[in-house]
Parts: structure tokens; C-alpha cells; sequence
């Protein structure tokens, strides 16, 4: 316009570009607000990578409450108008421009909606019943990076609550604990079988005598006549301390560093795997024994009970 305007007489200039701004307000009255531009690429590719769940955050939350309110593992995808966040079950996008994506099954519509804005990721997702509009579900994410990691904010159907805070960290930026000194003649008294029951399943943990620098285990659980959970174990002595190396269902090893020995308790640590992280066996006497998974910080173990079986 400004180009042709120079051709034209100042008068003509004139009223052109008076009916112009009277159609540009007109316009802007009647459009519909425009979504906000996508974050700049360096600020919003630092969401980018694995996360790993380290503690819960939440003001006033009980310590056995505390834990991930969402996956302990997070995977996220930056590309250039969407994050994708990558699940065992498929792969979940969401633009970032305040855009939304909708998706109808079964009688109810789910729509996902992002957007970015001042470094945090909003992501909201609401499932409302196709019949009469009734909200099934509305869950609120936010999704920010700071300097101790990602913080993650879910709020559940009533987002005027301040919902749940999480801190999550790229495993390899996770502090590994410093193990504790002691040799596999500090739990030579495991060697044996121990039995339990859990609910309707009866569990039992069966353990070899030190040899060497290693103990051998092997954990099962049965209900009825079905097995349900096998798990090949090992503690190895390593450079001063000892090491749990757990392989459920025939998987590759994690290992576990004792971090803690004191009156029959012995502490195994993890903090860069998912779920569990610390495993904990405490000694009653000679014939009585419990195990315990869960979080390193809060949460609520599961918890094994055993007694010695004897022949």
C-alpha cells in the first residue's frame, strides 16, 4: 500500500488509508484472538530429553503421600510447532501455540490443548461427554526448567487449586550416593530361604551363602498354582562397600549401593532408576525379616514380611 501510495495525489493518499484503518478496526473487533507465537527455539528445546522424578515438592503434603503424580519417567520431544511427549502406549503431541487437538471416541471428545508462554508449558487436557458437554476428566499440566530441574505442576479437575509440584532432573544429573562401608560378612546371616505371603500370594526369597565376593538370591510369587513374579538377585562386595543387583523377570541387572548399615537395617540406593528406588532389608532376630521398595524421598514403601523356613 505504501508503495502505490507515493503514485497518488495526497488527497486520494488521504482517504485511502482512513478507510483502510476503519476496515482494519472493524476487523480486529470481529477476529478472534490470534495465539500466542512459539516459544524461541533455545529456550524451549531445554524441555527436551529424559526426565527422571527426584521428589515431591508439594507445600504441606505428608511425607507418605509424597510421590510422582504423573510418570516417574518423563520423555520429551521439542519439534517446530509442537512438543511431543513420548509414552509406552504412543506418542502424545501438543502444539505450542495455544492450538488444540481433539479427538472423539466412544461417546466423548479429549482435547488437548499447549501453549508456552513466559518459559512455562501450560498443557491441558479435557474429556467431556459428547450428550450434554459434562467435563469426565481435566487435568492441567505445567512444565517448567529451572536450576535444580523440571518442575512439573498437575492440577486435577479443579484447577483453582494449586494441585501437586514435582521435581524432576535428567538421570545423569542426578547425584549417586556415597556407599557405605561393609563387607558380604555383614549379611551372611540372609543365607537361606525366607517365606511370606502378600495379600493371596505367597512370596519367598531364597539366598546362597557368601562365596567369593558375591551372595546369590533368587525371589518368586505365587498365587494359586500360578507364578506371577520371579526375580534373579545378587549382593556383590565392590571397592569397600556392597552392591544389590536385582534382575526382575530375567531383565538386565540395576544395582543398588548400600548407602546405610546400623542395627540389623541395610539401605540400597538408586536414585537414577524409576521405580523402585531404594530397597531396604531389616533383620529381626534370627528368623524374622522385612523387605521394603520405594522412593529415596516420601512415598509409602511396599512392604515384605518373612520368617526363616526351617527344616
Amino acid at each position: 500500500m505504501p508503495s502505490r501510495a507515493r503514485l497518488l495525489a495526497p488527497l486520494v493518499v488521504l482517504t485511502a488509508l482512513t478507510t483502510a484503518l476503519t476496515e482494519t478496526a472493524a476487523l480486529t473487533e470481529q477476529a478472534p484472538t490470534e495465539p500466542a507465537p512459539p516459544a524461541p527455539a533455545d529456550d524451549i528445546q531445554a524441555l527436551a530429553g529424559d526426565w527422571l522424578y527426584v521428589r515431591d515438592l508439594t507445600e504441606g503434603r505428608a511425607v507418605e503421600d509424597q510421590g510422582p503424580r504423573m510418570n516417574a519417567t518423563i520423555r520429551l520431544r521439542v519439534e517446530k510447532d509442537a512438543v511431543v511427549w513420548e509414552r509406552p502406549g504412543g506418542d502424545e503431541p501438543f502444539m505450542i501455540d495455544g492450538s488444540a487437538i481433539e479427538e472423539a471416541r466412544g461417546g466423548a471428545t479429549t482435547r488437548r490443548q499447549g501453549a508456552w508462554k513466559d518459559g512455562v508449558l501450560e498443557y491441558v487436557v479435557e474429556t467431556t461427554r459428547d450428550e450434554d458437554g459434562a467435563v469426565l476428566m481435566l487435568i492441567h499440566r505445567e512444565f517448567r526448567v529451572t536450576p535444580e530441574g523440571l518442575h512439573v505442576r498437575v492440577v486435577m479437575d479443579d484447577t483453582s487449586k494449586p494441585g501437586s509440584l514435582s521435581l524432576y532432573r535428567h538421570p545423569d544429573e542426578i547425584e549417586l550416593p556415597e556407599p557405605a562401608p561393609a563387607t558380604l560378612a555383614d549379611m551372611a546371616w540372609l543365607a537361606g530361604a525366607w517365606v511370606g505371603t502378600r495379600g493371596t500370594s505367597s512370596v519367598e526369597e531364597r539366598w546362597g551363602p557368601p562365596r567369593a565376593i558375591v551372595m546369590l538370591g533368587t525371589s518368586s510369587t505365587v498365587k494359586g498354582d500360578r507364578l506371577t513374579a520371579f526375580e534373579f538377585l545378587r549382593i556383590v562386595e565392590r571397592d569397600g562397600s556392597l552392591v544389590y543387583k536385582a534382575q526382575p523377570g530375567g531383565n538386565p541387572p540395576t544395582e543398588f549401593v548400600l548407602t546405610e548399615m546400623s542395627d540389623g537395617r541395610f539401605v540400597f540406593d538408586n536414585p537414577r532408576h524409576d521405580s523402585p528406588q531404594r530397597i531396604v532389608y531389616e533383620r529381626s532376630g534370627d528368623d524374622a525379616l522385612t523387605a521394603t521398595i520405594g522412593w529415596i524421598h516420601g512415598g509409602t514403601p511396599t512392604r515384605f514380611e518373612f520368617t526363616r523356613e526351617r527344616r
